[in-house]
C-alpha cells in the first residue's frame, strides 16, 4: 500500500492493488450495507476500506467499520471527512480532519485514454476551448469532476452532471456554478490518474 500526504492540507491518501482476499476484509455490518453486491464489488469495497482503516489508524483511530448512507456516502468517525474510490484493479481512499477540511472527494482511473466519443459528455464548451485535444482525450478532467461530485454531494445532497462542473487545471480549482462553490484540486499522475477535490470549512455551508 502506498500512502501519500498532501502536506499543506493534512490530507492522507492511500492506494493499493485490489486482491482476491479483500472481500473477506469487510466487517459483517459492511457486508450488510453493501446489500446484494457481487463478489467483485465486495472485493473493491473491502480494498478501499482496508486503505481507509490504515489511514485512520495513522490518526489514532482503532479499526472500525465504515458504513454508508442510503445514498452511498461513507460514514466517517466524528472529526473526520473522507472518500473512497476504485477502478477494476486498484482502490484508493482519502481522509482529513474536519478542522481543516469540510469536504473531500477522491477518484481514481487507470492512466489511459478515455473511451471514444466521451469528450463532449465530460468537457464543457469552455473546457473544450481551454484544453488541447491531447489533454481532453485523457482521464484527467473525468477524475477531477468525479472527485468534485464526491466532495459536493455530502454538503448539498444534490446530484451533478459533468457539465455542472468547470475545471481549471492550472489554477487547481473546480467550480460548481449552480451552488457558487469552488473546490481546490490535486491531480496525481502515475500508472493511475488520481483526482482530489476538497474545500475548507467555510465553503459549502448552508
Amino acid at each position: 500500500m502506498e500512502i501519500i500526504t498532501i502536506d499543506q492540507q493534512n490530507i492522507l491518501v492511500g492506494i493499493r492493488p485490489i486482491e482476491l482476499a479483500d472481500e473477506s476484509a469487510l466487517y459483517a455490518s459492511e457486508v450488510t450495507s453493501t446489500g446484494r453486491a457481487v463478489p467483485k464489488v465486495r472485493r473493491q469495497s473491502g480494498a478501499a476500506r482496508v486503505i481507509a482503516r490504515t489511514l485512520l489508524g495513522q490518526l489514532g483511530f482503532p479499526p472500525l467499520p465504515i458504513l454508508k448512507t442510503r445514498s452511498g456516502v461513507p460514514i466517517w468517525p466524528a472529526g473526520i471527512v473522507g472518500s473512497l474510490a476504485h477502478h477494476d484493479t486498484v482502490a484508493a481512499a482519502a481522509i482529513a480532519g474536519t478542522k481543516r477540511i469540510a469536504a473531500l472527494g477522491i477518484d481514481i482511473e487507470p492512466n489511459e485514454p478515455l473511451p471514444e466519443n466521451l469528450i463532449e459528455l465530460i468537457a464543457t464548451p469552455n473546457e473544450q476551448r481551454m484544453y488541447d485535444l491531447r489533454l481532453l482525450e485523457r482521464r484527467n478532467l473525468f477524475v477531477l469532476k468525479e472527485a468534485v461530485y464526491k466532495a459536493y454531494f455530502p454538503l448539498y445532497n444534490d446530484f451533478l452532471e459533468f457539465q455542472d462542473v468547470e475545471i481549471d487545471i492550472s489554477a487547481r480549482l473546480g467550480h460548481v456554478s449552480k451552488a457558487n462553490c469552488t473546490f481546490s484540486l490535486e491531480l496525481l499522475l502515475s500508472n493511475n490518474v488520481i483526482g482530489l477535490a476538497y474545500s475548507r470549512p467555510r465553503c459549502g455551508s448552508r
